[in-house]
């Protein structure tokens, strides 16, 4: 089995707490703050609890799962009381056990329940995505193939599911329609000009994307859809980084790599289109590099994670 060098050039990952997922988490959160309390705030702590009251919680896992979101959980804190504070149990992409604390939560009471919903609302969702993305990393472990997001995401969530995805193992595929360039048969469906073919396209792309080399004269990296052998053939002349094989059968798949192998391409190639985790090793097994699956961000359920005083 044959699969292309893991050094080459990627789409940006998103493995930390950098410029861009901050700014989106401080925007969520904003909006989140406003929609949980309005202008009255929290009227069950403001009446049951003293305001001078301070407590200890642990956020606890109610079941097994990758623990993803408590890097965030500070910004979280802050949007509420900047009394509030975090210490991290159980790192970002370790797994964590039912029972078992992720991190501690501390500060003045009234303020804990006034974030509680917010923070477990953002580590549930996060710490699924992570869940779910593991068990399709652990189920093409040994085959060489890289398991990848795609842009099938929450609206306003997008680098928060893309960090998500980093904490199951697996690698992010594009970040946005700026980022790079994905020709799909609706491009060139609506074109305006007929008869224009993928590798057609590619080369169109890449005089196009020259404006935006970087320092070091790297272009964006063009990828492009096949739904034929007889495409894949033609668009290999054309030199793409990536293709994308459209809902092909494995067998398909594995006379995809061949003929990657006798052109001596170096291009990429990526399985998607229905994969599931029962499909996921046999795409995997094909020889191909990556297996894009939207699942991993738009199928996730949330992992049930609660506060716990102590």
């Amino acid at each position: 089995m044959t699969h292309t060098d893991d050094t080459r050039r990627d789409y940006r990952q998103h493995t930390g707490l950098d410029a861009n997922l901050e700014r989106e988490t401080r925007r969520l959160l904003e909006l989140a703050v406003w929609e949980d309390n309005d202008k009255r705030g929290d009227l069950t702590s403001a009446a049951l609890v003293r305001d001078a009251s301070a407590g200890r919680a642990h956020v606890t896992a109610r079941q097994a799962g990758v623990v993803a979101g408590g890097l965030l959980a500070p910004l979280v804190l802050e949007a509420v009381d900047p009394r509030l504070a975090w210490e991290q149990l159980r790192a970002d992409g370790e797994a964590v056990a039912p029972g078992e604390a992720i991190g501690v939560l501390t500060g003045p009471v009234r303020e804990m329940l006034t974030a509680e919903r917010l923070l477990l609302n953002l580590m549930g969702r996060l710490c699924g995505i992570a869940t779910l993305t593991a068990r399709y990393v652990e189920a093409v472990e040994g085959t060489g193939a890289k398991i990848y997001d795609t842009r099938k995401t929450t609206l306003g969530w997008r680098y928060l599911e893309k960090y998500a995805v980093h904490c199951g193992g697996a690698r992010n595929h594009r970040s946005g329609l700026y980022d790079a360039v994905l020709i799909k048969d609706n491009h060139l469906a609506f074109t305006g000009e007929k008869g224009l073919t993928p590798a057609d396209a590619v080369r169109r792309a890449k005089e196009y994307v020259r404006q935006y080399a970087d320092a070091s004269g790297n272009l964006p990296l063009i990828e492009v859809e096949v739904d034929s052998l007889e495409q894949l053939k033609s668009v290999l002349t054309a030199e793409p980084d990536i293709v994308l094989l459209d809902n092909m059968p494995p067998e398909t798949m594995r006379e995809a790599v061949a003929i990657r192998r006798a052109a001596g391409s170096g291009a990429q190639l990526e399985a998607s289109g229905g994969i599931n985790l029962e499909t996921v090793r046999a795409a995997a097994l094909s020889g191909v590099d990556r297996v894009s699956v939207g699942a991993l961000t738009h199928s996730a359920i949330s992992l049930d994670i609660g506060l716990d005083w102590n």
